[in-house]
């Protein structure tokens, strides 16, 4: 494969696309999932009720945390982004997963580099450290090193390839930059879960230090979700933002 060629098909780009793609999920779902343990079957009847008559009953629970009426509605998100904000992605394992292969099929070029937003810079000890913008000349650095390390090990796969070694073996010199695509599946409960560690808000009980890279995809999912379940996701706001 000439440099032309390579130059051509290789894409760099700093953003994350979430989709949402089906759902099953509001504010009613919390309702009667709550008051089967009054109702019995009768709480079958709140699957028509206003949700926003019963508002209050959402916030008690999120506040004393009585989590499974929560756990009764469905999201499946579509998630674009580099394969290391995935391997972040696992480490929630009541979410549910399928990603593409690259044993499948042949990877497609697409790599993440850091837009000039992105702090550069850890200053202070594991546990208590922030990061801070870095120079003109880090982000040069930075740019430059990410962007010669993809096309190198591009050129390596394709080469591997056109010899004609399995796309599971030729893989392996792929870096974690490579873009990849996944659905991920959850209810909101668990989303919360999620949130609560990978979104960075001053206001949290409990202050989370998410690497932006997930923190992006995260922002974006709370704010479909948002729109679902608005009582919901306002009383996880007001309690703050504690997974019940």
């Amino acid at each position: 494969m000439g440099d032309a060629e390579l130059e051509a098909e290789i894409k760099f780009r700093s953003d994350m696309d979430v989709e949402l793609v089906k759902a099953a999920a509001s504010d009613v779902d919390v309702l009667w999932a709550a008051r089967v343990s009054t109702k019995g079957e009768g709480s079958l009847a709140e699957a028509e009720a206003d949700p926003e008559r019963s508002k209050g009953l959402i916030n008690f629970l999120m506040r004393d945390r009585h989590g499974t009426p929560f756990e009764h509605s469905s999201m499946t998100f579509y998630v674009n982004a580099p394969i290391f904000v995935f391997r972040e992605f696992m480490r929630h394992r009541t979410f549910s997963y399928n990603e593409e292969s690259g044993r499948y099929r042949q990877l497609v070029p697409v790599f993440y580099v850091p837009g000039p937003d992105r702090k550069l810079v850890q200053e202070g000890k594991p546990g208590k450290y922030r990061f801070t913008d870095g120079s003109a000349e880090q982000h040069k650095v930075v740019t430059e090193a990410t962007k010669d390390s993809y096309r190198h090990a591009y050129r390596a796969y394709r080469e591997m390839l056109d010899a004609g070694v399995a796309r599971e073996v030729a893989r392996t010199v792929l870096p974690v930059g490579l873009y990849s695509s996944m659905y991920a599946t959850c209810n909101a409960r668990a989303l919360m879960n999620f949130l609560s560690l990978r979104v960075r808000r001053e206001d949290s009980t409990f202050p989370s230090f998410p690497q932006r890279e997930i923190e992006m995809v995260a922002e974006k999912m709370e704010a479909l979700w948002a729109e679902l379940m608005p009582l919901t996701h306002a009383a996880f706001e007001a309690n703050g933002r504690v997974c019940p």
